[in-house]
C-alpha cells in the first residue's frame, strides 16, 4: 500500500493573526518514492520542522528579500531529516541532513537542496536548526558583520529569549561586551542572567520598564540587536551612544499588526545626531561566512561555553499551524520546533 504524505500549503493571506484551519490548509497525497529519484536527488523523511517569525513575512503578497508563498504552494520551512533513499553520492540511507523541503513528511531533494553536517562534542542533532544553522548564522554573522564588537562595550539585545536573541547575547559576552537582555517575562529574564550569564535582563511588560532600561545602560548602548521594532527600539535610540551600531534583523512586534507601526519610529533624529550606524541584514547574504561560523559555535559547544534552550511540539506536523503562533505570544523560550516524528523514532536515527 502506498504511503500517504501530509503537506500544509497556504490557503488564505492573514490580514492580522495566522488562523489555523483558515490561513493553511492539509492536504494528503501518495508520497513520493525511491523510484522517482534522479541522478543526484535523496527521498527526505521530515524528523523536525523549524517555525522561526520570518514565516509570517513570508506571507505577505508584498516585495521583500524573498517572494512570497503563493497561493496553494507548499509552506517553507528548514528541516532536519531522514535518508530513506539515495542517488547522490555524498549521503547514504539512515543519514541526517538539513534541507528547506517545508511544512511536509516526505519530499525529494535536488543536489543543491540538502546539506550533511556533523553534530559536534557537545551538541545534539535539534542543534542542526538552531546553534549551528541559521539560527546561530544569524547570531554569528550580524555582530561580525555590523556589529564589530569590542570587549568591554554595552550590548543590548531585544528578544533575547528567542532562538537568536539567546544566541546573540551569550556570544557577546564570549567577545568580552556587558550584555543587556530585553525578554517579556521573568523566567525568562531569570534564565537569561542565571544560565545564559547576560549581565542584566528587563521585563518590558514591567510598568518600571522604561527606568530599569536607564538604570541598566549608565554609559549608554554600543551595540543594540533588534529583534523586536516598535517601542523598544524608540527606547534604544534615546539610550545609543555615539557611533552606536544597530542591528536591524526583526521587527516581531508588528508582523501581526499592519499598520500598528505607520506612525513609524518617532525619534529617528537619533540616528542623525548620535551618527548611529543603523543596518539591516539577512544571514543568506553572509553565506560565505557559515564555515567560519559553524567552526567556532561548535568549538563553543564542545567548551560547554554556549547554551540554548529548545521548545519542541510533539505530536506530528499537524501541531505546526498551531505552534507558529507561540512565536508571537512569547509561549516559547529558545529554539521553536516541531517534532514530525516521534521521539523513538528521532532517537534510533542514525546520527
Amino acid at each position: 500500500m502506498a504511503r500517504e504524505n501530509k503537506t500544509y500549503v497556504l490557503a488564505k493571506r492573514p490580514k492580522t493573526n495566522i488562523v489555523p484551519g483558515e490561513t493553511f490548509k492539509l492536504e494528503t497525497r501518495p508520497a513520493p518514492t525511491a523510484d522517482s529519484l534522479k541522478d543526484g536527488e535523496v527521498l527526505l523523511e521530515v524528523l523536525y520542522l523549524s517555525l522561526d517569525p520570518a514565516m509570517r513575512g513570508w506571507l505577505n503578497d508584498a516585495r521583500s528579500y524573498s517572494k512570497p508563498v503563493a497561493i496553494g504552494e507548499k509552506m517553507r520551512g528548514g528541516n532536519i531529516c531522514r535518508v530513506l533513499a539515495s542517488k547522490n553520492p555524498s549521503a547514504k540511507e539512515g543519514d541526517i541532513v538539513t534541507a528547506t523541503v517545508g511544512w511536509t513528511e516526505v519530499a525529494v531533494a535536488g543536489p543543491n537542496e540538502f546539506q550533511k553536517l556533523e553534530v559536534p562534542k557537545g551538541g545534539k542533532v535539534t542543534d542542526l536548526l538552531g546553534v549551528l544553522g541559521l539560527t546561530g548564522m544569524t547570531a554569528w554573522t550580524g555582530l561580525e558583520r555590523i556589529g564589530k564588537l569590542k570587549a568591554g562595550e554595552t550590548v543590548v539585545v531585544s528578544g533575547a529569549a528567542g532562538a537568536t536573541g539567546s544566541v546573540v547575547g551569550q556570544i557577546a559576552k564570549l567577545r568580552g561586551c556587558k550584555v543587556v537582555g530585553i525578554a517579556g517575562a521573568d523566567d525568562k529574564c531569570t534564565w537569561l542572567t542565571d544560565e545564559l550569564g547576560f549581565d542584566a535582563a528587563l521585563n518590558y511588560k514591567k510598568a518600571t520598564f522604561k527606568a530599569d532600561f536607564a538604570a541598566a545602560t549608565p554609559d549608554f548602548i554600543d551595540v543594540f540587536w533588534d529583534n523586536v521594532g516598535g517601542e523598544i527600539l524608540e527606547l534604544a535610540l534615546d539610550r545609543a551612544k555615539l557611533n552606536a551600531r544597530f542591528i536591524m534583523c526583526g521587527s516581531i512586534s508588528g508582523y501581526n499588526a499592519p499598520g500598528k507601526e505607520s506612525k513609524g519610529v518617532r525619534n529617528l533624529f537619533q540616528v542623525i545626531s548620535q551618527r548611529i550606524l543603523m543596518q539591516g541584514f539577512i544571514v543568506f547574504d553572509y553565506a560565505d561566512d557559515y564555515p567560519r561560523a559553524r567552526r567556532e559555535i561548535a568549538d563553543w559547544l564542545s567548551a560547554g561555553k554556549l547554551k540554548r534552550k529548545e521548545t519542541i511540539v510533539a505530536g506530528g506536523l499537524e501541531k505546526a499551524e498551531h505552534a507558529i503562533g507561540d512565536l508571537f505570544t512569547g509561549s516559547n523560550t529558545g529554539k521553536l520546533l516541531v517534532e514530525v516524528k516521534s521521539p523513538d523514532e528521532v532517537r534510533h536515527a542514525k546520527l
